[in-house]
């Protein structure tokens, strides 16, 4: 009999499941959706979210996009100030300047999910599993890479142990 698959978390496989959805908007990454929060800030995606990236008429005209966002009424004004630090980091994450300018909508914006952070392990979960891993494997020249599996032998054990994910809800 196959061992179970552990589950994976819905933002793994997203992507795939939304890809056309964003294609028909003009969105040619997923990523600016799925990791808006990352790409401009918890603060502001908790107001505003991408709706449609706008390329220019004419391909060879080497314009940048329009990217579209939907923006509670009250935050506008605040966001068209922000603007230019907002298109710089979308073209930072991308690596090229993708956009020019951003076309503000005010509507409803929907409540951002809770985002979770990794919970380190802490010293007790580390001193044992680096124990367990000097036992199987000995002793390391290179500490920090003791360390490193350490942390990881003690997140292993913890999933094994069906702690969780070694995340937790900020």
């Amino acid at each position: 009999m196959a061992p179970r698959s552990h589950t994976r978390p819905l933002a793994d496989l997203i992507d795939g499941a939304i890809a056309e959805c964003c294609r028909r908007r003009g969105l040619a990454s997923v990523e600016i959706v799925t990791r808006w929060a990352d790409i401009v800030g918890d603060a502001l995606a908790a107001r505003a979210v991408p709706i449609k990236l706008a390329w220019p008429s004419r391909p060879d005209s080497g314009e940048p996009g329009v990217l579209h966002v939907r923006v509670e009424g009250g935050f506008a004004i605040e966001l068209q100030h922000d603007a230019p630090i907002v298109i710089d980091r979308v073209n930072r994450y991308f690596g090229w300047r993708c956009i020019g300018r951003l076309a503000l909508k005010q509507g409803p914006v929907p409540r951002p999910r809770p985002r979770f952070r990794f919970q380190e392990p802490d010293a007790a979960e580390c001193g044992a599993a680096r124990q367990r891993i000097a036992a199987t494997a000995g002793s390391f020249e290179d500490d920090a890479l003791a360390t490193a599996l350490a942390r990881l032998g003690a997140l292993v054990t913890r999933e094994k142990r069906g702690k969780g994910r070694g995340f937790t809800q900020r």
